[in-house]
């Protein structure tokens, strides 16, 4: 449940040094999603960097409004895939959300979700009840998707070398088919997928509101349950850039698979599938290209490609819970295109983008690798 932004480094230059390299040329403008749905200058990058310098120098008074504009940001990134100047948004982003958290509280659902991603054991155990407590709620008590059974298939025995999984909080009760996947794949490569106890939340949804503590701490637990373990792969794109930057040998499980592509065989598959292209893949861990590449490999798989709308789904981490009505404008044009295409199920690499965009339509919605993995020869 996470989105593009990076966890604070405190070796990263200061506020003012990072928004000193904007050089106000406006490139990023016609990329950014909240400009290009509000169309105002404070909802683009550029007024953004601005909007944080002068909070940070004390020029500007904070207020509702200023809060809400830095609010509003999805932590996308594609303003830096496009800046002639690089300018690290996401890293400004962060200190100033990071000032922001010191002065203002923030709201109950953010403090529900940073408080239950860091307890992923009592999360699963929440989920489960909401699992079986689903068909008697209310639409509005259902914000997120209905978790799925356990897997019946026992996971994959191999032997070869151990390659550890990185499971994160919330995917634990929604990824469960996802890690048989992932194990299957492996095997078929002659490795072995391993998942380390003690492991948890890879502190990005923390890190993103500002509470750089907790997003050390549980990078801190994420590097103790991986220490000695020489490949660790990610499943989920918006978690790719923590877990890299706290466990050494930390990896994106797509690129992994890829290295290995000519050992898998893949039997035909006659079928049209939509595939989302979350941000944080295409813009932090760069394994959209890489993907294409892998289901290219199965025969007869068509894809469709959804990139309408404004660049982003709206899930950004949690303001699919804590702004539903923004984050539904964002994934509208998205859900519209998918019901236009004639797929019959939903592609997306990051679990945040798949449990929003999977909360507005029937069709099945897999991560890419299920798919592989559902069609090994």
């Amino acid at each position: 449940m996470t989105d593009a932004l990076p966890c604070p480094d405190p070796d990263t230059p200061s506020l003012q040094a990072l928004t000193d390299r904007c050089v106000q040329c406006g490139l990023c403008l016609p990329t950014c999603p909240t400009y290009t749905l509000d169309g105002l200058e404070s909802e683009s990058p550029r007024g953004r960097i601005a909007l944080a310098r002068a909070l940070d120098d004390g020029r500007l008074v904070p207020t509702p409004a200023t809060d809400a504009h830095l609010d509003h940001c999805l932590g996308c990134r594609r303003c830096e895939a496009v800046c002639p100047a690089r300018v690290e948004f996401g890293a400004i982003l962060v200190r100033a959300r990071a000032g922001q958290r010191a002065r203002r509280r923030p709201g109950l659902r953010q403090r529900g979700a940073e408080w239950l991603a860091a307890r992923p054991q009592t999360l699963s155990s929440l989920l489960g009840l909401y699992r079986r407590a689903w068909p008697l709620l209310p639409e509005a008590a259902r914000p997120l998707p209905r978790p799925p059974a356990r897997p019946m298939r026992a996971m994959e025995k191999a032997d070869g070398p151990a390659v550890a999984i990185f499971t994160g909080c919330v995917a634990r009760s929604y990824e469960t088919g996802l890690h048989a996947a992932i194990a299957r794949l492996l095997a078929a490569l002659g490795q072995r997928a391993v998942f380390p106890d003690g492991q948890g939340c890879c502190g990005a949804l923390h890190a993103h509101a500002g509470d750089a503590d907790t997003a050390a701490a549980l990078a801190a637990r994420n590097r103790a349950a991986f220490a000695g373990i020489a490949t660790v792969l990610t499943l989920a794109s918006g978690c790719h850039e923590a877990v890299a930057g706290a466990v050494p040998g930390a990896r994106d499980a797509i690129d992994h698979l890829a290295e290995h592509a000519d050992s898998l065989r893949f039997v035909p598959r006659p079928e049209r599938v939509a595939l989302h292209l979350p941000c944080s893949q295409r813009n932090v861990v760069g394994s959209d290209a890489t993907l294409r590449r892998l289901l290219a490999r199965v025969p007869g798989l068509e894809i469709v490609v959804l990139d309408a709308g404004f660049g982003c789904c709206g899930a950004a981490g949690t303001q699919m819970l804590t702004n539903p009505e923004r984050a539904d404008r964002f994934r509208q044009p998205l859900l519209a295109q998918l019901a236009a295409s004639g797929a019959t199920r939903l592609l997306s690499a990051n679990i945040g983008c798949r449990l929003h965009l999977g909360r507005g339509i029937t069709l099945p919605v897999q991560h890419p690798l299920e798919l592989l993995a559902d069609g090994l020869a």
